[in-house]
């Protein structure tokens, strides 16, 4: 892999200009299943589309396709089709659900739904304000597509406007409802071809992440569509078909998100997995411990990633990356961490363990100096961009830091700050060090209200299927054993579970767990004098008394 940008003297401007460039192409597009389909043959399916969406086109109404889908062939050839035509993907989460779900879709005005046999029960009974529902795989789309069989291949004056939104893409929803940020037809064209990635004809992108995301889009599919590269796509991530899936379809890169990666290696290990072609995987939020053990297992190099959804900032590892570090800032972004009266903090200082002796200094928020302009903003919620935007500068929410060489390190969500004994720390280096401890495959790490003030740590370890639960009296061993973690940093409540709670995406879903506080079936422990205890009914009602005698009960009732 290389993290050189590079940008193309023919530097085309939207992506039905990019599609139109290979419609001539006889190599490998789209792997699915047992299927295979050309350049040549996706962009004959994509012309199918365009003309079938400008049959579709509503009359004085937003021209939004509300897509929602499995990760099919359908879905590919939707956004191809829609970069000829001119309308608007909406990719819809179908993790959402009743009136969120129906809130999703109409506050994007989408006009008709596409959707297929495996999401299609969502819809009954929720006022999502669609004139039409499209069954994909009924006769009525079979139909369309059979009229416009012989579609001209061309794109509409409207499609070859960089500025026409050719996405909406829903955020995560890690840390509060989900926004809609706008990807228009040229942004996705420049993503495509400044390219970090030294790919080839004959790299071979596997994507197993949901298309309505921006992570599959930009970076799976669109360092393949760049080099005329194949995508082999999955319908639905899945850990154990990722060995079967990279071997027959010969994958050489592969994309992920959140906890992914920590569900590959949960898998049973087996020598077979040494058979593979995969020269590196690129993704976000694995630890460093995931990553080295993915090297070992599949002799694969995995690379980290910082970036948004909404574009305005991006972060790339470079060889000289320290472990764990974001790595270096992308050309034309310029990042810096801020506090929150908008200086610059100081560069982390570190003692011989490690550990960060300036965290209160040195953490602040990333913000990316000048950056507006890259920011499209979010469908018809202004009120959202602009708590985004300061003096053209543009806050990510996420903290970070800065070494003295320069490289950035992520440090949690804005959310993820942490006040203990009138200390401040972040979350991500605790969940790095517990991270260490055996059978786990996940912690996430934030607060909850403390008894007296400010907050208590609470952690939740995901054990690995077939690891043993964990020993709280080897727990604390371990945790006055790591050199690194903080005097306050160490969890006073402990959940143990075997499955975290997690987005779309796979990112841990911390406004769940924060909810949830020790109100679950899970196995929770308190810290007290450094000896864990079963936080069972006495106990809990023993803290909870604590709540009430310093006027803080409400906090924890809601």
């Amino acid at each position: 892999m290389t993290s050189v940008s590079t940008i193309p003297d023919d530097m085309r401007q939207t992506m039905g200009e990019l599609f139109l460039d290979r419609a001539d192409d006889d190599s490998t597009a789209l792997l699915f299943e047992d299927d295979r389909w050309s350049y040549r043959e996706l962009v004959v399916e994509a012309a199918r589309r365009s003309a079938v969406l400008q049959e579709l086109r509503p009359e004085g109404k937003p021209w939004h396709v509300g897509v929602l889908l499995e990760n099919t062939p359908e879905y590919i050839f939707l956004l191809a089709g829609a970069s000829l035509s001119g309308a608007t993907i909406v990719g819809i989460n179908p993790t959402r659900r009743g009136d969120e779900l129906a809130k999703d879709i109409r506050g994007t005005d989408v006009d008709i739904i596409l959707v297929d046999d495996a999401f299609a029960d969502l819809l009954e009974g929720i006022d999502h304000g669609a004139r039409q529902v499209i069954r994909v795989d009924g006769d009525e789309w079979k139909s369309l597509l059979e009229k416009h069989a012989d579609a001209p291949i061309e794109a509409t004056p409207e499609a070859l406007d960089p500025a026409f939104k050719l996405v909406l893409l829903f955020t995560s929803g890690s840390t509060g409802a989900p926004k809609a940020v706008i990807c228009s037809t040229g942004r996705w064209a420049r993503v495509t071809q400044v390219t970090i990635f030294n790919f080839t004809p004959e790299d071979v992108a596997y994507n197993a992440m949901p298309l309505f995301h921006g992570n599959a889009l930009m970076s799976a599919w669109s360092p393949a569509i760049h080099a005329r590269a194949a995508l082999a796509m999955r319908r639905k991530f899945s850990a154990s078909g990722f060995l079967p899936d990279i071997q027959k379809f010969n994958v050489t890169f592969f994309n992920y998100v959140g906890r992914s990666l920590a569900y590959v290696l949960a898998q049973p290990e087996g020598p077979e997995e040494a058979d593979n072609r995969l020269r590196f995987g690129f993704g976000t939020e694995a630890s460093a411990k995931d990553r080295a053990e993915f090297l070992r297992r599949f002799g694969c190099q995995v690379f980290e990633s910082y970036g948004s959804s909404e574009g305005a900032c991006y972060i790339i590892n470079n060889a000289d990356t320290p472990e764990g570090a974001l790595g270096v800032p992308q050309v034309g972004h310029h990042p810096e961490i801020v506090n929150a009266a908008g200086e610059v903090c100081p560069p982390a200082e570190f003692d011989a363990n490690g550990v960060l002796l300036n965290s209160e200094e040195a953490i602040g928020e990333i913000v990316s100096r000048d950056a507006a302009g890259m920011f499209e903003g979010y469908y018809k919620n202004p009120e959202a961009a602009a708590e985004k935007l300061r003096d053209g500068d543009f806050w990510t929410g996420d903290l970070g830091y800065r070494d003295k060489e320069g490289y950035f390190w992520y440090a949690g969500r804005t959310a993820d700050w942490l006040r203990v004994d009138s200390e401040n720390f972040s979350a991500a280096p605790v969940e790095r060090i517990l991270a260490r401890y055996p059978g786990v495959t996940v912690a996430a790490v934030y607060g909850v209200p403390d008894p007296r003030t400010g907050d208590l740590v609470m952690a939740t370890l995901q054990l690995a299927p077939g690891a043993d639960d964990v020993d709280p009296r080897d727990f604390a061993a371990f945790l006055s054993e790591q050199p690194d973690l903080g005097t306050k940093w160490a969890p006073t409540l402990l959940r143990i579970t075997r499955n975290l709670p997690v987005t779309a995406t796979n990112k841990v879903d911390k406004p769940t767990l924060r909810r949830q506080r020790w109100n679950t079936t899970d196995t929770v422990y308190r810290r007290t004098d450094g000896v864990y205890e079963l936080l069972d009914e006495p106990a809990l009602e023993k803290l909870l008394t604590e709540y009430d005698e310093h006027g803080r009960r409400n906090l924890v009732t809601s």
